[in-house]
C-alpha cells in the first residue's frame, strides 16, 4: 500500500444478506424488509441498511487491500444516495496518506453505483497494517 494507490471492489446484495443483517442487529426496520410499508416511503421499495453495504470496507481491508493483519481504526460515513438489493456497486480505495512511522494510512471509502457512477456512500477511514505499510 502507498499514497494514491487505488484499489476497487464490485459487489452486490441478496435480499437473504438485507435479511441476515437485520436479523444478526436486530436492526428490523420496516424500509429494508417490508415492501408494502417501502412503498410508501420516499425510496418507493426497500433499500439496504447502510452499515451493510459499509461492512463491505471491512471485508476489503481484513482480507484483500491491504489485507491480512489490518486493524481499522477509525471511519467516518456519508450516506449520500439510497442502494439497493441485487444492484451492482464498486467500492473505491484511495489512499489519502501514509504515516509510516506508525504503520498507518488514511484510506478514502467511496461506494458506487456501477451503472451510473453515483456515490451512494462516503467516507475515510484510518487503517494500521505493521506488515504492509511499510
Amino acid at each position: 500500500m502507498k499514497k494514491e494507490d487505488v484499489f476497487t471492489y464490485e459487489f452486490q446484495f441478496s435480499q437473504k444478506d438485507v435479511e441476515e443483517f437485520a436479523r444478526v442487529t436486530g436492526d428490523n426496520n420496516p424500509v429494508h424488509l417490508n415492501p408494502e410499508y417501502a412503498a410508501k416511503t420516499m425510496f418507493k421499495r426497500p433499500i439496504m441498511h447502510g452499515m451493510l453495504s459499509a461492512s463491505l470496507f471491512s471485508k476489503v481491508f481484513g482480507t484483500i487491500f491491504p489485507g491480512e493483519g489490518t486493524i481499522y481504526l477509525k471511519q467516518s460515513l456519508s450516506f449520500l444516495k439510497p442502494m439497493y438489493v441485487d444492484t451492482p456497486y464498486i467500492a473505491e480505495f484511495i489512499v489519502k496518506e501514509m504515516m509510516i512511522d506508525k504503520n498507518r494510512a488514511i484510506v478514502e471509502t467511496l461506494i458506487k453505483d456501477k451503472a451510473s457512477g453515483n456515490i451512494c456512500t462516503s467516507g475515510e477511514a484510518l487503517v494500521m497494517n505493521i506488515n504492509k505499510i511499510k
